[in-house]
């Protein structure tokens, strides 16, 4: 029965928040309610929106450009050609390689190598062997 008595203390205090809530609403003006609203965003917990100045000159941080977006339409050829490149990076390794090994000894594009190695499968010049990142690829 103690919980009987918990439910219905919570349910009173809520049903008087709520009732404080909407008569505070019901006598505020339209001004303070769209002044409150039309403010400026407000983040919410997380991560901050940036770091200050001071921080930003002390430590100066040397990126890479990252390339963003799609990536242009390959032609045939240009497919043909990279997949040749995989085909003798493969011929030498006995064990094969993840398509990320051969995407860093390469130094491909993320978004290119699936579609590649795709191509190598359907023309039978790849082999490959296991799932998803443990797929290893060889030379068919």
């Amino acid at each position: 029965m103690p919980s009987n008595s918990l439910r219905s203390t919570l349910d009173s205090l809520a049903s008087s928040f709520a009732s404080a809530v909407l008569h505070a609403i019901k006598g505020a003006s339209i001004q303070e309610l769209l002044a409150e609203s039309a403010g400026a965003p407000r983040r919410g917990p997380g991560r901050p929106a940036g770091r200050p100045a001071a921080t930003q000159a002390a430590k100066p941080v040397a990126r890479a450009a990252k390339k963003t977006g799609r990536l242009a339409r390959r032609s045939p050829e240009e497919i043909t050609k990279t997949l040749d490149r995989i085909h003798g990076l493969l011929k030498g390794k006995k064990g094969g390689m993840r398509s990320e090994e051969i995407r860093k000894a390469l130094k491909l594009d993320v978004r290119e190598v699936p579609r590649v190695l795709k191509e190598g499968l359907a023309k039978k010049k790849l082999k490959s062997r296991g799932q998803k990142r443990a797929t290893t690829y060889t030379v068919g």
